[in-house]
């Protein structure tokens, strides 16, 4: 789906990223890669889903071929472990592309780490007429519209039957925009919109726009 917001182009992914025409810039947040080793190492029995959510990265790379990937932090999500050898070897695949991450509160590995991985690392990123964020700006910016990560937004959606379903969303509010998590392995944050709000639900390889607000 193709919208215009700050009077530039983009296109909402139903993988959960953002392709900026005006930039050739793909967006995305909160891969978490890693989680699920991390959570396995506490005994848990989960789903790997990293090398999965690197190789529909791949797919979007060579379908919208964009000169730069713009992450809005929680890359990793946590201390090192293998699933960060994955993710360099699939960065040494890409070496024409510029890799900018916008450091998230779970991105704490050394600074070495992100350098072999030829990573650009910054707290924020002005670029007109956007600020880029892991986490929502605690004031609103005077002139640039913020676009962050970290909440992993979803929206409930209620059928005619009365059935419920919480679906990840791209959220755009008056002043902040919210991208999806774009990680499998995620939880969620269900917000409740309010009428001036720009929402747009993710199902089933679909992005949809909500108009019934609930």
């Amino acid at each position: 789906m193709q919208i215009q917001k700050q009077g530039q182009t983009f296109s909402l992914l139903p993988e959960k990223a953002i392709f900026w025409h005006e930039k050739q810039t793909l967006l995305l947040s909160d891969l978490h890669l890693g989680k699920a080793t991390h959570f396995q190492k506490a005994g848990l029995a989960v789903p790997m889903t990293d090398l999965q959510d690197l190789a529909q990265l791949t797919a979007l790379v060579q379908q919208w071929q964009p000169q730069r990937i713009l992450l809005l932090g929680d890359l990793f999500h946590s201390k090192i472990n293998t699933a960060w050898q994955d993710f360099v070897n699939w960065r040494r695949q890409l070496p024409a592309i510029q890799i900018v991450l916008v450091k998230g509160n779970h991105d704490i590995l050394p600074v070495q780490r992100y350098a072999e991985a030829d990573l650009e690392v910054i707290d924020q990123l002005e670029e007109a007429p956007f600020i880029f964020t892991h986490q929502p700006l605690t004031l609103p910016h005077p002139s640039l519209y913020n676009l962050c990560g970290h909440l992993h937004p979803a929206v409930l959606l209620v059928g005619k039957g009365k059935q419920k379903l919480t679906l990840p969303c791209f959220f755009f509010g008056s002043q902040v925009g919210y991208l999806p998590a774009f990680g499998s392995f995620t939880g969620f944050a269900k917000l409740k919109p309010n009428p001036t709000d720009e929402v747009y639900w993710v199902a089933e390889n679909k992005v949809g726009c909500l108009t019934v607000f609930v």
